[in-house]
């Protein structure tokens, strides 16, 4: 059974030890949360091996190297880290780092193919059932044959061996780094028990030792199963159509961006694209937990992993197999599982010392009992139980296997639940922190509404020149994927508006665009641009856009106008505000529109409280403000201009990763398929889970205080204190995965 909180070796010393065997590698650069690693070199080396080298070394540490945000740094190397990358190499002047060649390597990747790791529960329950049936087939031979003595220590040897072959295998590989854990406990009661013999309640201990682990082994398999349709789903083959029209069959690894490939009904899209003709359905349901068919014409994404319903179609790839959607969200899934919850760290922390003060406790104890109380010291007399005995008792019953057990159990469930159901969790802390939020901040745009824009109108200023505004705000928005640029140049395509050429092309942050065509500067984006320098006294003379419609302004060379565009209320939005509201959670709207159409949208959604008109800067200062309230808040945006108050938030929550690259990388809780009722869902899973890990504590902590107590008084058998110990285990993982077969209501 591998109970968490067993210590690893620094994963920078791991590195430093990779360093030491690889001569002709100087450093390595690595990013875990975007799982990119390269190496720096001098010459040439062999790939291959350096690449198996490497791939063990990070397989062994990512789960260390991305929670250690200290580590201590190892004699003769250099660690320096740049946000969540990591870079470790030799001590070396500037110069010399300036030679360096930097390879990029390839991450390992988890495959969909069962591995002996994922039947681990399998041999496990195999060893615990030959422990359990030699144990019963000794206690039959011991009571019905007295006289065949050998055979029945033979048959109870036999469990021996089999209930404790994994606490052996891992307290060998412990015991070599001066370490021990539960296992070596569960070994030391077992020999106890055996020398005073007990033979039957050793094997009992090791059958229900085996067990529980086998069912935690199961647990973690379940939770890892629930996700693993990700992974299968993932096509190996795909059908190019060449440039001259031929259909060829390859493998995925030779996919390039670019490329058009055909899908056939009932296969797989086998990278991410846009489809160029033919019309179908695609099965989402995978990647983003939407039901629903969704329907494909030319012009619609699709996606890598989901499957083509009913028609063939072409597609032009825009990602490669490798940094698609499907296997950015595999992982992602693979880093929270990694990823440990605060409460967590906690119990991994406290569980060697608190392994170590049950052994002093326990030895401790004999002395009492045996030098102070004048028990025999190993010898059982009718009435009366011997000092070890009670020793070996108390060391099981006080054993933490149940209350390490307790939260990873929970929230390894809860990410899985939440991955099968389109939720996304990036770890632990945000299954546990999304249920302490009281207050709930909303962009407007994309988040409380569709986000599909249409233009209702095109006006200037005098009037006449409608359709060079258009054309301008054509061709500035032609290469944005911004809502109001795909609204924009949906109607321009529609109505065959000319592009004309533009240079110079920049952003102006929180305020619009700016660009220049035929040496004239053009800037489009919102009315404070209007608002100041030389137009600012004509602007107040505009008319302000009716209240449901949103505006862009254009501006150029004797040129002033606007587009009109209206956006669509989502009709999840009031129910989910009005559950949110109901449940005491505070509503608030951050939205960089004007006033107008702020107001009409929050008097719709009977939001609590609304800002309008905010830059990203302002949308900051406005979280701050309400956290200084003492609220706990969690921000829901779209991931991409919403980055830095998702960042400012005590929950980051993102809309829509489907299409966003950002909110994969920046929130801790991703919203698939545009559903904002999944945040109510998301909210409801991390209540539970606050649930489940409180139970699991009581169960946990109430087994060991009553049955220490009562060990203390002498009054409790070691088969009896074996079985609450272990009982107490598998009551936690079963109630942890309530969260994965359950709902959440």
């Amino acid at each position: 059974m591998n109970v968490p909180g067993t210590h690893l070796a620094s994963w920078a010393d791991q590195l430093a030890e990779f360093l030491k065997s690889s001569p002709g590698v100087n450093a390595v650069r690595i990013d875990p949360l975007a799982h990119k690693i390269s190496v720096a070199v001098l010459g040439d080396l062999d790939i291959n091996l350096l690449n198996k080298a490497l791939l063990e070394t990070i397989t062994a540490i990512e789960a260390k190297l991305i929670e250690d945000r200290s580590p201590v740094v190892p004699g003769g190397y250099l660690i320096k880290r740049e946000g969540s990358t990591v870079v470790i190499g030799r001590q070396s002047c500037s110069t010399a780092e300036s030679l360096w060649l930097w390879r990029e390597m390839v991450w390992p990747e988890i495959t969909a193919e069962p591995t002996a790791e994922d039947q681990e529960w399998r041999i496990l329950a195999l060893m615990a059932a030959l422990c359990g049936l030699t144990g019963i087939a000794g206690l039959l031979t011991e009571h019905y044959f007295p006289g065949l003595l050998w055979l029945s220590k033979s048959l109870f040897l036999a469990g021996v061996i089999a209930g404790g072959w994994d606490a052996v295998v891992d307290t060998y590989e412990n015991l070599k780094n001066k370490q021990i854990d539960i296992h070596f406990l569960m070994l030391a009661v077992a020999l106890g028990a055996i020398l005073i013999g007990a033979w039957g309640e050793a094997v009992l201990l090791l059958f229900l030792f085996s067990a529980s682990g086998a069912m935690e082994e199961y647990s973690l398999y379940r939770t890892q199963r629930e996700v693993g349709s990700l992974l299968k789903s993932a096509p190996k083959q795909a059908n190019l159509i060449d440039s001259k029209g031929v259909e060829i069959e390859i493998s995925v690894e030779q996919i390039q961006v670019g490329n058009c490939l055909r899908v056939k009904p009932g296969e797989a899209f086998a990278a991410d694209g846009v489809i160029l003709s033919g019309k179908s359905a695609s099965d989402e349901s995978a990647l983003t937990g939407e039901a629903q068919p969704v329907a494909k014409i030319a012009g619609d994404s699709v996606y890598s992993g989901t499957l083509n319903l009913w028609g063939a179609v072409d597609f032009e790839v825009t990602k490669l197999p490798s940094e698609s959607t499907l296997k950015k969200i595999i992982r992602l899934i693979q880093t929270a599982q990694k990823l440990k919850a605060p409460s967590e760290r906690f119990t991994d922390k406290f569980g060697t010392p608190y392994t170590y003060g049950v052994i002093g406790a326990a030895t401790a104890m004999f002395l009492v009992w045996w030098l102070g109380f004048g028990l025999p010291a190993f010898a059982n007399i009718p009435g009366t139980r011997s000092a070890f005995y009670r020793a070996m008792t108390l060391m099981v019953v006080a054993s933490p296997c149940a209350l390490v057990l307790s939260i990873p159990s929970a929230i390894l469930a809860s990410i899985a639940w939440g991955a099968k159901h389109g939720i996304l969790f990036r770890g632990g802390s945000a299954v546990e922190s999304l249920a302490n939020i009281n207050a709930v901040a909303l962009d407007k745009t994309g988040t409380l509404t569709t986000g599909d824009l249409a233009v209702t109108g095109c006006e200037s200023f005098p009037a006449g020149k409608e359709m060079q505004i258009l054309e301008i705000a054509y061709s500035m928005e032609a290469k944005s994927q911004h809502p109001i640029a795909r609204a924009i140049v949906k109607y321009a395509k529609l109505n065959k508006v000319r592009e004309i050429q533009i240079e110079e092309f920049q952003s102006l942050t929180g305020q619009g665009l700016k660009a220049k065509a035929e040496g004239n500067t053009l800037i489009l984006g919102r009315r404070e641009l209007l608002e100041v320098g030389p137009l600012a006294s004509w602007s107040k003379q505009l008319p302000p856009a009716p209240a449901d419609l949103s505006e862009v302004w254009v501006i150029g060379k004797e040129l002033v106008g606007r587009i009109l565009l209206k956006d669509q209320i989502r009709t999840e939005s009031k129910r989910v505000l009005a559950e949110l509201k109901a449940s005491g959670v505070r509503t608030i709207m951050l939205t960089g529109d004007r006033s107008h159409s702020a107001e009409a949208v929050a008097r719709e959604l009977g939001i609590d409280e609304f800002r309008s008109g905010l830059s990203p800067e302002d949308k900051v200062e406005a979280l701050q403000q309400i956290k200084k309230q003492g609220y706990k808040i969690a921000m829901v945006g779209d991931g991409v201009n919403d980055a830095p108050c998702l960042a400012a938030a005590d929950v980051s929550v993102a809309m829509g990763a489907r299409g966003s690259d950002a909110a994969l990388e920046e929130a801790e809780v991703i919203l698939m398929h545009d559903r904002i009722e999944n945040f109510l869902e998301a909210r409801r899973l991390s209540i539970r889970a606050r649930k489940i890990i409180r139970q699991n504590l009581t169960i946990s902590l109430g087994v060991v205080s009553v049955m220490v107590i009562a060990t203390a008084l002498g009054t409790v058998p070691l088969a009896i204190g074996v079985a609450a110990h272990e009982g107490s285990t598998v009551i936690v993982c079963l109630n942890s995965l309530r969260l994965l077969f359950g709902k959440n209501s």
